[in-house]
């Protein structure tokens, strides 16, 4: 058996909430040993994805999986691995993690089946696939490991941690999240800790940074790589930046983008959350900071730097830019549909955002 760590899903648990479908715009991979029932039953359902393998089709190329009419699923005994994994992901590094995706709208009612039995039920499941998984992965974390003490940016991830579970507050205040992207880009290897915040940041250049940040993840012309908020009503909610507009829109249930609204992203200004807000705010950035996955794209952005920035300043301007991220979306959200900043924008905020902060490039992969 391999260990894997359940510490993130600790006290959580996870229910399928009829009509909300949010799953089924994933298009989920056949695994080698599933393409025999859909090659036989559903052979136009098979579709070629990237990687050389398989995937569901999607209705129009870019709605909700082909098998899902009247929000159930018509294979639902026999639906492939990932569909019945989510909303569990297990990330390999130089181990593997269970995570929870938070854009789940059924992992927040805090009803349903036990996060971690069912996590491990799933694990208990995959053992070769993970156990090829794992030591692909450790092979990777081993060299970038290496890569990283020969060019003297190799830090203490423990420490890193520490040091940012002890400023959290820092991180979900629009000032604080400011000076520590300005600190970080120092030579020295940063603490959040030896900061001396002034709160003399410019906070319109955060909303450009964070505006910009956003944009890039919308900015997508083919549906299938836009983020997709499922509302409180369920509906599928799509947002594209094109020219000076970010456009907002619903997919509907056969596959089709119908208009609802637009704005200039120039005009959205940065909100700042309330003190329930920030407490909700807070829990997930403790979140982000203990995912094994969230590290992984740090080495990620450390490979894409070239090796040239020490580990604690990619760690804490990657964790600064993703909370200024998620706020300039909350203040999106906010501008389109009034949803504000207390505890229940926040959260619906992160129901937006995390499905896009899971997809981050990261060293070690999602199996």
């Amino acid at each position: 058996m391999i260990d894997i760590d359940y510490s993130g899903l600790s006290g959580r648990k996870a229910e399928c909430l009829p009509g909300c479908g949010m799953c089924c715009l994933c298009q989920p991979e056949i695994l080698p040993q599933e393409r025999s029932y859909f090659r036989t039953s559903h052979p136009k359902a098979m579709v070629r994805n990237g990687s050389g393998g398989f995937s569901i089709a999607l209705k129009k190329g870019q709605g909700s999986c082909v098998f899902l009419n009247n929000r159930k699923c018509d294979i639902y005994g026999k639906r492939p691995t990932f569909c019945r994994q989510y909303p569990f992901h297990f990330y390999a590094g130089d181990r593997i993690s269970a995570e929870l995706d938070l854009s789940c709208r059924g992992v927040w009612t805090g009803r349903g089946a036990d996060a971690e039995s069912e996590a491990r039920q799933i694990a208990s499941e995959s053992q070769d696939r993970m156990v090829k998984a794992l030591r692909e992965s450790k092979a990777v974390y081993e060299e970038f490991y290496s890569i990283c003490t020969d060019a003297g940016v190799m830090g203490d991830t423990q420490s890193i941690r520490a040091d940012i579970s002890s400023n959290i507050q820092r991180f979900a205040d629009p000032m604080s999240i400011a000076e520590i992207l300005a600190a970080a880009l120092d030579d020295d290897p940063l603490s959040v800790s030896g900061i001396d915040f002034r709160g003399e940041a410019d906070l319109e250049e955060l909303r450009a940074e964070a505006m910009e940040a956003s944009l890039s993840s919308m900015s997508s012309e083919d549906p299938l790589n836009l983020p997709v908020y499922c509302g409180q009503d369920f509906g599928w909610n799509m947002f594209q930046a094109s020219g000076d507009r970010v456009t907002w829109y619903l997919l509907t249930d056969a596959g089709d983008l119908e208009e609802v609204d637009s704005v200039r992203p120039e005009s959205i200004q940065l909100g700042k959350p309330d003190a329930e807000g920030m407490r909700v705010l807070t829990d997930y950035i403790g979140l982000l900071n203990s995912r094994e996955s969230f590290l992984g794209s740090v080495f990620y952005k450390m490979d894409d730097l070239g090796y040239e920035d020490p580990m604690e300043n990619v760690y804490a301007g990657s964790l600064a830019a993703s909370v200024a991220d998620l706020m300039w979306r909350a203040s999106m959200l906010d501008a389109f549909m009034g949803t504000g900043f207390g505890a229940d924008g926040i959260r619906e905020t992160i129901i937006f955002y995390d499905m896009d902060r899971l997809d981050a490039p990261a060293v070690g992969a999602f199996i």
